[in-house]
């Protein structure tokens, strides 16, 4: 039976078993912030490191386009942007992960198509060492730059893109839900995950064992990218396919 057959039969049984609903979401409709997550080299780039594609791939092109578009749009508006950079000391790797997107590798830099934030009068770039951002962004006096970040804009909504869509991105929306619900976040109404601008890695479970790897570091990036965003659903994100 062809590999592919068999993966697209599992993403059917995932997305039957899981499902979720996608829907329509205007961030003009109230204020609202836009965070991107970890669109570097070291996770976006073909060849950029462990963590980096081997090839080019599709859901990670789409996700940048989509994101330069949403981007674009923010900063013509004048709407908060925050993007968040994988970056870690070199020789201190976050486990269970190898070493990447380490200080002064080029890994841990914005893509090429978003190089133009660092510049943007309305971004605020955040450097962090760890999986969770919104851990990442708690400073050494206590404060947490993302909900200062929301604060100060007076945010009612965010709209969350970015990879990987079960790793990073999920911690950041699951923390933040978290957040809201305690009232630490402001008026913060809703976390809102654009589902075309998310994508996550490919290591199916025949590739994993060619490299000599356990089947548990199997990661089918279609099946896992559905259960990342099922579980933000899970937790109350909102799920949107489309932003008006």
């Amino acid at each position: 039976m062809p590999d592919t057959l068999v993966r697209d039969t599992a993403l059917d049984v995932v997305q039957q078993t899981f499902p979720i609903a996608l829907s329509r979401f205007d961030p003009a409709s109230r204020p609202t912030g836009l965070v991107i997550v970890d669109e570097v080299h070291g996770f976006c780039t073909v060849g950029c490191g462990p963590l980096a594609p081997a090839t080019t791939n599709p859901q990670v092109d789409q996700m940048i386009a989509e994101t330069v578009h949403l981007a674009r749009r923010f900063e013509a508006a004048e709407w908060p942007v925050l993007a968040f950079l994988d970056t870690h000391i070199p020789g201190k790797a976050e486990p269970p992960y190898p070493p990447h997107c380490e200080i002064g590798t080029g890994q841990e830099n914005l893509v090429a198509e978003l190089e133009w934030l660092e510049g943007a009068a309305n971004a605020t770039l955040i450097r962090k060492d760890c999986i969770n951002g919104f851990i990442g962004a708690i400073e050494p006096d206590g404060r947490n730059r993302v909900l200062d970040w929301i604060k100060a804009n007076e945010l009612k909504a965010v709209l969350v893109v970015g990879i990987c869509t079960d790793i990073c991105v999920m911690d950041f929306v699951l923390t933040l839900l978290s957040a809201r619900n305690h009232g630490m976040a402001g008026g913060l109404e809703d976390v809102v995950v654009y589902e075309p601008a998310c994508a996550t890695y490919d290591l199916p479970r025949s590739v994993a064992r060619d490299l000599g790897l356990p089947e548990t570091a199997a990661h089918p990036q279609a099946e896992s990218h559905h259960v990342g965003l099922y579980l933000m659903a899970s937790r109350g994100a909102i799920l949107a396919v489309d932003v008006e």
